[in-house]
């Protein structure tokens, strides 16, 4: 199977320094900007412009914003199986609202933007208990 377009695009971003709130590549993202820059290098514009967040809206309880989001523009997915090119949700607490996203390159990578670190590729077997909710990206026709 050829790569998913996301992953080709999400491989640019690599080397991107961490910026909360940012998603600018080569400049600075966090998970949600580089989520945001692929969907922009793959529809042209960004779907919504997403409101300022800070770490404590992801309390316990907390609204569920990035899932939310998801669910508005992307392709939710039945089971947690991961597809090249998926979009992927954590939850780093139990019970609290989903807080972290990638981008899959097969089931057992992804490319994510992560506090204290740059854009990179991980593999994805420390972060599978964390996994909430799988998405996909819509048909490149149906958004242009």
């Amino acid at each position: 199977m050829a790569d998913h377009p996301a992953i080709a695009m999400a491989r640019g971003w690599i080397g991107t320094p961490y910026h909360h709130q940012a998603a600018l590549r080569g400049v600075g993202c966090d998970c949600l900007g580089l989520l945001r820059g692929v969907w922009r290098d793959l529809y042209g514009s960004a779907p919504e412009e997403p409101q300022a967040y800070d770490t404590s809206r992801f309390r316990s309880g907390g609204p569920e914003t990035l899932l939310d989001a998801a669910r508005r523009h992307l392709i939710a997915k039945e089971d947690l199986t991961i597809n090249p090119g998926d979009v992927l949700l954590f939850r780093l607490h139990p019970m609290r609202p989903v807080q972290h996203c990638g981008i899959a390159i097969d089931a057992s990578a992804m490319i994510h933007a992560h506090d204290g670190a740059c854009v990179c590729e991980v593999m994805l077997a420390p972060w599978l208990r964390r996994l909430a909710f799988v998405f996909s990206f819509p048909p490149l026709d149906e958004r242009r």
